[in-house]
């Protein structure tokens, strides 16, 4: 009796160390939900499209800022008391209108992939209208949280100005992925009811937490 209190309460205190910080939860405006399941519907077509489609092992190049996953989202809560949801928002807007503009550029007219990627564009460009629209214009001009600012910053970098350091190459699904989870973590309330019925935040936060114990015992 006493060894199964002890485990309960190491297992609560594991728990405790894994969930991510608290954040800001603003209600997602119902008028997002649209064309943000119409954008999910065409990236439930990504592995096709960006996978085999494409040589094996290729690559883009991208600012590594732009490998934006589900760990970086955590990453910034932990760094960030109280973070607004919103800023993650738009950041996560700001973030994959790059690797859209990036994956459309490295393919020629005729890749048969372009007209799926032109399209994923084109119904991304709907739902960050709709974002805009949402909310109020002051929402927009303020200030952002210093790492947030820092990342935003590097996003809109001139090119021509990035150093080399910077530049990292990853596979196009890849890219999609990272897209398609975030939006899934930041907008989970356009989902509820779907296969994203589970919160990808917090189960990526305990998967990294798992990892990390399983690698201290062995």
């Amino acid at each position: 009796m006493v060894q199964l209190s002890t485990s309960v309460y190491l297992l609560g205190g594991l728990l405790g160390l894994f969930l991510p910080s608290p954040v800001l939860m603003a209600p997602t405006p119902a008028s997002m939900c649209t064309p943000l399941r119409t954008l999910n519907d065409s990236l439930s077509h990504r592995r096709r499209y960006m996978k085999h489609n494409f040589p094996i092992n290729y690559t883009i190049r991208v600012h590594h800022k732009e490998i934006f996953k589900l760990s970086d989202i955590n990453r910034m809560r932990l760094q960030v008391e109280q973070l607004d949801a919103l800023v993650l928002q738009r950041l996560w807007f700001q973030v994959n209108q790059g690797v859209l503009k990036k994956i459309i550029r490295v393919m020629p007219k005729r890749h048969p992939s372009r007209p799926y990627t032109t399209e994923l564009e084109r119904r991304f460009r709907d739902a960050e209208g709709v974002f805009v629209q949402s909310h109020p214009t002051e929402v927009f001009q303020r200030e952002l949280p210093e790492t947030i600012q820092d990342t935003w910053d590097h996003l809109t970098e001139e090119t021509d100005r990035v150093p080399e350091s910077s530049w990292r190459f990853a596979p196009p699904k890849l890219l999609l992925d990272n897209f398609c989870h975030t939006m899934h973590c930041l907008f989970s309330e356009c989902f509820a009811g779907t296969e994203a019925q589970q919160h990808y935040c917090v189960v990526s936060h305990l998967r990294k937490g798992r990892q990390t114990v399983l690698h201290t015992e062995s």
